[in-house]
């Protein structure tokens, strides 16, 4: 599949998810086995990433560590965990 069309299929998929998307009333209670879970998840995403980038399989690569970093990015916008991502410059002296 090239990238266009891999694009194009999770554009899709987002627009179907928000097309029937529903914001609940109450506030939400994350408890800490639901955010272990999507930590595990997580983690399962990047391990997915490194064994798709080995295998040169760059696209799926992309798409698995993107998946990664939205759930960081969702527990750490609900306050369930801290952490800020690398800047260039600190990417730029590790290597």
């Amino acid at each position: 599949m090239s990238l266009e069309a891999l694009a194009a299929k999770y554009i899709d998929s987002a627009e179907k998810v928000f097309s029937m998307l529903t914001r609940t009333q109450t506030p939400i209670i994350v408890d800490e086995i639901t955010i272990e879970e999507v930590l595990r998840w997580s983690m399962d995403y990047l391990q997915d990433a490194k064994y798709y980038k080995a295998q040169g399989k760059l696209e799926t690569s992309l798409t698995s560590v993107a998946y990664c970093e939205g759930l960081l990015d969702g527990l750490r916008l609900m306050g369930a965990v801290n952490f800020e991502w690398p800047t260039k410059q600190q990417q730029e002296n590790k290597g």
